[in-house]
């Protein structure tokens, strides 16, 4: 089992707008930067190399989502990474249309990799346990969290895969009792890895285990924890799913293509759940819905705005699908988090369905 304690501790000590200042400049720089970020320098008001501070980003405005549906991912990524790049693309949930797609060099993978490694120990999760992966793989990166289990955490994974698209698909067309029925196929699948084989922990999303709980509650109770992604989680749900295990591991975490984040100890019994972004790398603000530029106070709540800050993948000011509390970390942390994650908006045109 790898020891990743010293990585993060030194990614945790980083001086945010140090950190900014070596990712900007080597995404602009003239001969080896990034080529989308080389082209719309042009269009800028200021000379990116000239940022100092972090807060400064702004100046780049809300990330364009939409060049991310069809741009070549490779277009993102500096020109120091050598050609011709080899290694996986990854999508986005496309739950608005055709999905973002981003390329993860081999360092952003370890980053993210050594980020749950850290975690899951200090959630609680014992080593060399076996699992059961029920989330999306194919082209979405949480599927890539078997492998990181597998290699760095001793254990062995079991799996199933769904279509988190179609669903969604479904409920857009208002074929609710085919989306049922696709649930329940997936919940099956689940159901049977988790009667006939040793599975200690179980990585799903709230709407699947809901669906496990009301059908096959006597499995629920076997497990010695559960970790949560996908779907958004209430304090209520989290509380049924702790009465559902017998006080097994309930674990919440937040998390997309763009950038994942670290759970905090829930405070006030509960009914607050924060999570930590993957930092540096990674950054979260919660902003005024009307005014993204504008970070709301402490406690009030606002949209999620997370920036990506890689060497390999420079992510400005991405305004997310998602509403938040603005959490203090206090003095622990050396950035604010985010609290109580909800979806922005659920219609039938941007359904939440099961991932």
């Amino acid at each position: 089992m790898k020891d990743v304690t010293e990585q993060i501790d030194q990614w945790l000590s980083q001086d945010i707008d140090a950190w900014t200042r070596r990712v900007v400049r080597r995404h602009f720089d003239p001969d080896t930067g990034t080529p989308y970020w080389l082209k719309r320098a042009a269009e800028l008001a200021i000379d990116p190399r000239d940022i100092t501070r972090h807060d400064e980003l702004s100046a780049f405005g809300p990330m364009p989502l939409g060049e991310l549906r069809t741009l070549d991912p490779a277009e993102l990524v500096p020109q120091a990474v050598p050609r011709p790049l080899t290694g996986r693309v990854w999508d986005s949930g496309g739950t608005t249309g055709n999905p973002c797609r981003v390329y993860y060099t081999e360092p952003m993978l370890e980053h993210r990799a050594a980020w749950r490694r850290w975690v899951i120990e200090r959630e609680g999760f014992e080593p060399g346990r076996n699992w059961l992966q029920a989330t999306p793989t194919g082209p979405h990166l949480i599927g890539h969290g078997a492998v990181d289990l597998a290699d760095l955490y001793d254990g062995r994974v079991y799996g199933i895969d769904f279509d988190p698209r179609w669903v969604k698909r479904l409920l857009r067309d208002g074929r609710l009792k085919e989306a049922q029925e696709y649930s329940a196929h997936v919940t099956e699948q689940i159901a049977a890895v988790l009667e006939h084989q040793p599975v200690d922990y179980l990585v799903t999303t709230p709407a699947l285990l809901q669906a496990l709980i009301k059908s096959r509650p006597e499995l629920v109770a076997r497990l010695k924890g559960v970790r949560l992604s996908g779907t958004h989680a209430t304090p209520a749900m989290r509380r049924s799913f702790h009465n559902a295990l017998g006080g097994g591991l309930v674990v919440v975490t937040y998390a997309n293509t763009f950038g994942n984040t670290v759970g905090l100890p829930v405070e006030h019994d509960g009914a607050l759940m924060p999570y930590l972004p993957n930092y540096p790398q990674v950054t979260m603000a919660v902003v005024d819905k009307d005014d993204w530029s504008k970070v709301v106070a402490y406690g009030e709540q606002g949209q999620v705005r997370l920036t990506v800050l890689h060497d390999d993948l420079f992510l400005p000011n991405v305004l997310e699908r998602d509403l938040a509390v603005r959490y203090d970390t206090g003095e622990e942390w050396p950035c604010d988090g985010v609290a109580n994650v909800k979806p922005l908006q659920v219609v039938r045109s941007a359904p939440e369905g099961i991932y």
